[in-house]
């Protein structure tokens, strides 16, 4: 997930959560198609009204204007993908321990005021501007700490959703069963009225199972993705301080990745490297 000072417009598009929910309302469309029913059946205003318009009013009640203005922000945000990857920035991190090295921290302030990552480029400014590491390291957890703290909130909204969608559903379907109950003079009336009672229920437990909830399941991933990124940066800026070597930056920032992906880059680098090597000498032979 990226930060709330960052938009996810212009971002890759995530295709995992469209596809998950264009294929779960697909599977069960086909599914009542092939037991006999009519899609048409399956659609009614009224329950439309009072699940979705319940779930909406409540989510209003429970939360500020100000965090039910971000709902449509955080959507964008669940269905779009990060733009940075961990490797990228163990990447960029290792360049500038190695133009520290060679140049000063002052030679980096041109290029990091260039950079599009706002935090990355306030640690390395903070570092540029002879900051006291044990003060560098405070200023930027404290951003991370609040940082989760707002991803959070935008989670709750989506779980809230989630955990009062199927009640307003139940509360469609007992609407429907006094009305029915009031035209039990009418027998042939029950069981469509039946049916239309049960629908509610079936609007909130699919939008709370396969929308609300797996929204908020996305966020928090992003979150932790975004966090994660936020913990390399710390470490390779508070390393770069400390005038470390680069290939040590590095082999301490993919500590933070999975054993699978750890070196890939570099590895990568390193055959090409080799096969050019093996190109001109086959060339000069």
């Amino acid at each position: 997930m990226s930060g709330d000072e960052q938009e996810a417009e212009g971002k890759p598009v995530d295709y995992g959560i469209i596809g998950g929910i264009v294929a779960g309302i697909a599977m069960m469309l086909i599914a009542i198609v092939n037991a006999g029913g009519t899609i048409g059946a399956f659609f009614e205003l009224s329950s439309v009204l009072i699940t979705v318009g319940g779930t909406i009013a409540s989510t209003f009640v429970h939360f500020k204007p100000d965090q039910m203005r971000s709902v449509l922000k955080l959507v964008r945000i669940a269905m779009s993908d990060s733009a940075q990857s961990p490797r990228d920035v163990i990447r960029l991190l290792v360049h500038f321990a190695g133009k520290a090295r060679r140049e000063g921290l002052l030679a980096l302030e041109e290029e990091a005021e260039q950079l599009d990552d706002a935090f990355l480029r306030k640690g390395l400014q903070l570092v540029v501007d002879g900051t006291d590491p044990e003060t560098v390291r405070q200023i930027l957890d404290i951003e991370v700490t609040f940082l989760e703290e707002r991803h959070q909130a935008g989670q709750r909204i989506f779980e809230h959703m989630g955990a009062v969608a199927p009640a307003f559903g139940m509360v469609g379907t007992l609407i429907g069963l006094i009305i029915m109950l009031g035209r039990l003079d009418d027998p042939s009336s029950i069981g469509p009225a039946m049916a239309v009672a049960l629908i509610t229920t079936l609007y909130g437990v699919v939008l709370s199972n396969l929308v609300f909830i797996p929204i908020a399941g996305k966020l928090k991933v992003k979150s932790e993705e975004e966090v994660l990124l936020r913990e390399v940066m710390i470490e390779g800026i508070l390393s770069i301080q400390a005038g470390e070597n680069p290939h040590i930056v590095e082999q301490k920032l993919e500590s933070f990745l999975p054993p699978k992906v750890r070196g890939g880059a570099r590895e990568a680098e390193e055959r090409a490297e080799q096969g050019a090597e093996r190109m001109v000498a086959s060339g000069a032979r």
